[in-house]
């Protein structure tokens, strides 16, 4: 019996197809007492899942110290500066969205903004560069 399921993994979710291959395919909810060990040893090994890569840095190439990164994913609802904007540590430079959730991202030192590297609408990952002071 083939199952299609939604699992979601540090955010993303993924669909996938998967295929009960138990001698009952699913025909009680809850399997009796004993079962799951048994079927554990008789189950065939599965391969390790394929290594994700980490989130990228940009276009811009490895994050600096100058740059503030998203500390989570989601998708950019509001950009409150420009490049060339003086920030003090603390001030909001990014708001983020994530599961209906708005995170303020603040500048991490004062200085001057000589990039943003996102605009309103943009998914971001964690990790992600979102704005350069310098």
């Amino acid at each position: 019996m083939l199952r299609h399921l939604r699992i979601t993994v540090d955010g993303k979710p993924y669909d996938v197809v998967v295929e009960d291959v138990s001698e009952d395919a699913g025909g009680s909810l809850y399997p009796a007492p004993g079962t799951m060990a048994q079927a554990a040893r008789a189950a065939a090994p599965v391969s390790a899942p394929a290594p994700v890569a980490a989130p990228s840095a940009g276009a811009t190439g490895p994050a600096s110290a100058n740059d503030k990164l998203a500390p989570l994913g989601g998708t950019v609802l509001e950009v409150a500066v420009k490049a060339g904007d003086a920030v003090k540590a603390g001030d909001k430079v990014i708001v983020i969205e994530a599961m209906k959730m708005k995170t303020v991202v603040t500048a991490h030192k004062d200085g001057t903004v000589s990039n943003v590297a996102v605009k309103v609408g943009d998914a971001v990952e964690s990790g992600q560069v979102l704005v350069t002071i310098a």
